[in-house]
């Protein structure tokens, strides 16, 4: 499928802001199932410069700054997509997933050695006996890693509540976990802190969902959780829509948690209270 993507974000000032510097995870990533046909990156007022990088995690960075005073700043991201379903599907059992946690540990090179670094607490995903318990009862002795982790992806959806403005970006997962009620992030948050807490690698991904399809969380940036299975590699999940990704999902950006993925963050001088507007649109490609 392939898609036009378009991401607005609107700040509104009460006091002139003079000074501005900002960092951007806007632009879709490449990964086995998604090809990126187009990135854009628009920024009003201009600044002098827009730079590109990749950081740690491969993701593709964009930062800039405003010297000139402004009461309102506008940046718009928008990229062509074309997302293919993954190779490995929510039927599938895969090795047990003591073996995988085994198999990373021991690992000294390749995509498993690489996967260690998703296995320990990070500053948004801490885990507790709780968290760990809960977990278990998905990841029963013998099980696939898949069949145990979609178990898992199902359970959250069940037992809790999207519940938008319940929570804030520092809740953390045992406050999730005791509410029963939150957002994607924070549900991403919470899956991540119960697989780690295994010693099983898993990440934070960041992205869109197609716009009018049915999505909990659509319209504006979702987060959704991939877990490490040897041989296919990444395999995604999202436990606010009880889904495996597929070709609604667009990939953004990955990594250790919402702190190395946030769409825009940076420091300003001056503003004062500010308004803070986001429109998401994930349309198919008309001319596809």
């Amino acid at each position: 499928m392939l898609y036009q993507v378009r991401h607005i974000t609107r700040y509104a000032y009460r006091e002139p802001v003079t000074t501005c510097h900002s960092e951007l995870r806007l632009a879709p990533r490449v990964t086995p199932n998604q090809k990126v046909w187009k990135r854009t990156i628009a920024v009003r007022p201009s600044p002098e410069r827009v730079d590109e990088r990749m950081d740690y995690f491969g993701n593709h960075v964009h930062s800039f700054a405003l010297f000139d005073s402004h009461a309102e700043l506008e940046v718009t991201a928008e990229s062509v997509v074309e997302v293919s379903p993954p190779a490995v599907g929510r039927a599938e059992e895969g090795p047990p997933w003591e073996q995988v946690r085994d198999k990373v540990r021991v690992a000294r090179s390749g995509n498993s050695f690489d996967a260690i670094e998703f296995t320990s607490e990070s500053p948004f995903v801490v885990g507790s006996p709780e968290i760990e318990l809960y977990a278990r009862e998905s990841f029963t002795p013998g099980r696939g890693i898949i069949s145990s982790a979609v178990d898992l992806t199902e359970r959250i959806h069940r037992d809790y509540e999207y519940k938008p403005e319940s929570t804030t970006i520092d809740t953390k997962p045992a406050e999730v976990f005791a509410a029963r009620r939150g957002v994607c992030q924070d549900f991403a948050h919470l899956m991540l802190a119960m697989v780690r807490s295994l010693g099983l690698p898993a990440r934070y991904v960041s992205g869109y969902l197609r716009s009018g399809a049915n999505y909990t969380g659509a319209e504006a940036s979702h987060a959704w959780v991939s877990i490490f299975v040897p041989g296919p590699g990444w395999f995604d999940l999202d436990p606010t829509n009880n889904a495996v990704p597929t070709e609604g999902h667009v990939t953004v950006a990955w990594g250790r948690d919402y702190g190395d993925v946030a769409p825009l963050k940076g420091v300003t001088l001056g503003g004062g209270e500010q308004k803070v507007e986001v429109d998401v649109r994930v349309a198919p490609e008309v001319n596809a």
